[in-house]
């Protein structure tokens, strides 16, 4: 079924220009490659075994900000996954880190789908943060020797990645007495503070506000350009992202695409990607519109519009 655009909207083909959203063009980079696949496929279940997605060949950079789309059920989760090796990928080749998947996993940091804190957890922002760095790590501090140095050490890691995400003025408080996006930058510093060389976020921007989305997206590209990481963001609307992304990988009907997002999301190329008519338009204030999908369709735009 094709869905209903609102005549207000004034929806156009996605090729066409529209002030105020020019596609960021892929950077030129000396650095290194932080994940490939090739010819690869990810496995769940064993009785009978299920392929979320065959074939896929992706790659990214250091320093490089991907988002991760796609439908509900279309693996975009379990991509991350895959990188970190719990998800069966021996169907076809991934190197992570110049590994295979789950040998570097201390150098990634892993942000999954968010969740509510009681009202009754005393945790602070700096106790969750401090628990990323060492959270297999228990007992009473020492006050001598080596593990004090070590634990000063520690502190400055924290006082320095909570700053780094601008979350320095509320970072003592509970997590139950945080924002949205608030905690988002908490957890933003807690995947970091082990200096990751990629940065996986499933869904960050999910229930935040607008002025919070787009807060959040500008926190993760500083942090992506300044501390060259490589970021996987998975998210539901690349309308937030549009101007800090350097590509985008869409995956539907178990295959993948890969690119810069005005090569990518386009009626031709979703619509080989699903072995079915799609189109891709774009309305005045700017929206990627996606029609005509066989699962229901997706607006890449507000998400409650």
């Amino acid at each position: 079924m094709r869905q209903r655009l609102d005549p207000e909207s004034r929806a156009v083909p996605a090729h066409a220009d529209t002030a105020g959203h020019e596609p960021s063009a892929i950077r030129e980079r000396a650095g290194g490659t932080a994940i490939e696949l090739h010819d690869a496929s990810a496995v769940i279940g064993a009785r009978p075994p299920h392929v979320v997605w065959s074939g896929v060949d992706l790659l990214v950079r250091e320093g490089e900000f991907v988002a991760v789309l796609g439908p509900n059920g279309s693996g975009k989760s379990t991509l991350l996954k895959a990188v970190l090796g719990v998800v069966d990928t021996s169907r076809g080749a991934v190197t992570v880190l110049g590994g295979p998947p789950g040998v570097a996993n201390r150098r990634i940091g892993y942000l999954p789908q968010r969740h509510a804190y009681a009202s009754t957890l005393p945790v602070r922002g700096v106790d969750l943060v401090r628990l990323g760095l060492d959270g297999a790590s228990w007992g009473v501090p020492l006050p001598f020797g080596s593990r004090a140095a070590a634990r000063r050490q520690a502190k400055r890691r924290v006082e320095e990645v909570t700053e780094l995400v601008g979350a320095s003025a509320y970072a003592e408080r509970p997590l139950s007495e945080l924002s949205g996006g608030e905690q988002q930058r908490i957890l933003i510093a807690q995947a970091l503070v082990r200096r990751p060389r990629i940065l996986m976020l499933d869904e960050p921007l999910d229930s935040l506000d607008l002025p919070n989305q787009a807060a959040v997206t500008a926190l993760v590209q500083r942090i992506c350009r300044t501390e060259n990481v490589a970021v996987l963001l998975v998210a539901h609307d690349v309308n937030p992202l549009l101007s800090y992304l350097d590509q985008v990988i869409y995956l539907a009907g178990g295959r993948a695409l890969q690119g810069p997002v005005e090569e990518v999301i386009t009626s031709a190329k979703l619509s080989e990607l699903y072995g079915a008519p799609v189109e891709v338009l774009r309305t005045r204030d700017g929206r990627l519109v996606v029609v005509g999908q066989p699962e229901a369709p997706h607006v890449h735009g507000h998400r409650h519009g």
